[in-house]
């Protein structure tokens, strides 16, 4: 009897303080990689937030609807501060899936002191995203695979783009078009509508 293979799922979860081109650009090659792609906005304890959660997840639904690929979906009730319980739940959502937990390559070398993380490790498959400016060590790999992890770079050119560009220097290139209604209705990360 042929073995069947299990459809792989890409879960990236996002800060989305604000969504950047880089998000938009990795979301989409994502799809090239994976039979489907959930993402979340969610808060990370190691940093600090400029908008309410809310407000993120309102920006990056309008992300993915711009994307408008029925193989991707915002999934917010994923959303936890620790990737542990993330996991947890889209297990309990997707059983029979293969999932794969993407990170950047700029969080590899934290992984190790997430919660939990040997746990998170050997429950999923891990997918490291080069980002520009932060090479992936081969140390810090090999310290994921001996907390069990099932790890793979994945070969993405995600343009460079940071959301702490965004609000720190004003880039407004580095925001996709779609989102700038939101952004200026809410005077989101200094960005103001010009008076009328």
């Amino acid at each position: 009897m042929a073995k069947t293979t299990r459809a792989e799922i890409a879960l990236l979860g996002t800060s989305a303080d604000p969504p950047t081109v880089g998000h938009q650009a990795l979301l989409e090659a994502l799809l090239t990689q994976f039979d489907r792609v959930a993402t979340w906005a969610s808060d990370n304890p190691m940093k600090r937030h400029d908008a309410e959660l809310e407000q993120r997840c309102d920006l990056l639904k309008t992300l993915v609807e711009f994307i408008a690929n029925p193989r991707l979906q915002l999934v917010q009730d994923l959303s936890s501060p620790f990737a542990v319980n993330t996991l947890e739940r889209a297990i309990e959502r997707w059983p029979d899936h293969c999932l794969c937990f993407v990170v950047g390559s700029d969080l590899a070398q934290q992984i190790p002191a997430w919660k939990e993380s040997k746990r998170l490790m050997q429950q999923c498959n891990l997918g490291i995203v080069p980002r520009e400016g932060w090479p992936l060590e081969p140390c810090t790999l090999e310290t994921l695979r001996q907390l069990g992890a099932s790890a793979r770079v994945l070969p993405l050119g995600i343009p460079a783009a940071a959301s702490s560009q965004v609000k720190q220097k004003q880039k407004r290139q580095q925001v996709p078009e779609c989102l700038w209604p939101l952004l200026l209705k809410h005077n989101l990360y200094g960005f103001h509508a010009p008076n009328a």
